[in-house]
């Protein structure tokens, strides 16, 4: 079975692979000299700082590991070719919630990108507000389900 490709902006691959660079150049090292120093402490089997050393490096093989699958299957979007005319990935999308005026900016970025922050208005086309966006155009208006209930966005603008 193909794996579902991993849409990425241009960013999004470049932080990826200096994420993936610095887990195996520099952090292996320092997770192997602490578990060599932790070994020279004697007994392993009460020797909590080998257990932490081992369990920390037991992590980062398995975010090692996540960031290659993703890599495996990245599809660089062309932010270039992208038109404003709808919400798609990479869009960012002016919203404002009619029940409060507020405005809030998103970016669409891919679910399984590792770009997604909320705290920046970067979202997942597969969050529940990315996903009610997405095809829509300016001046529609979208209710999303939310963990704070049901709210109402009207599309203000669209662009790259």
């Amino acid at each position: 079975m193909a794996s579902k490709p991993t849409m990425l902006t241009a960013e999004g691959l470049k932080n990826l692979e200096e994420e993936l660079e610095f887990l195996q150049n520099v952090k292996r090292k320092e997770i192997a000299e602490k578990i060599k120093v932790a070994r020279s402490y004697g007994d392993l089997s009460e020797n909590s700082e080998y257990d932490d050393a081992k369990n920390e490096q037991a992590i980062m093989e398995a975010r090692i590991t996540t960031i290659e699958a993703i890599l495996k299957t990245a599809v660089v979007i062309d932010e270039s070719n992208t038109s404003t005319e709808h919400v798609h990935l990479t869009s960012v999308v002016t919203v404002e919630m009619i029940k409060t005026g507020k405005q809030a900016k998103y970016k669409i970025v891919g679910s399984g990108s590792n770009e997604t922050n909320p705290k920046e208005g970067k979202i997942s086309d597969e969050s529940p507000i990315g996903k009610a966006l997405m095809e829509k155009r300016v001046g529609d208006v979208v209710e999303v389900e939310t963990p704070n209930g049901m709210i109402a966005l009207k599309i203000l603008e669209i662009s790259k």
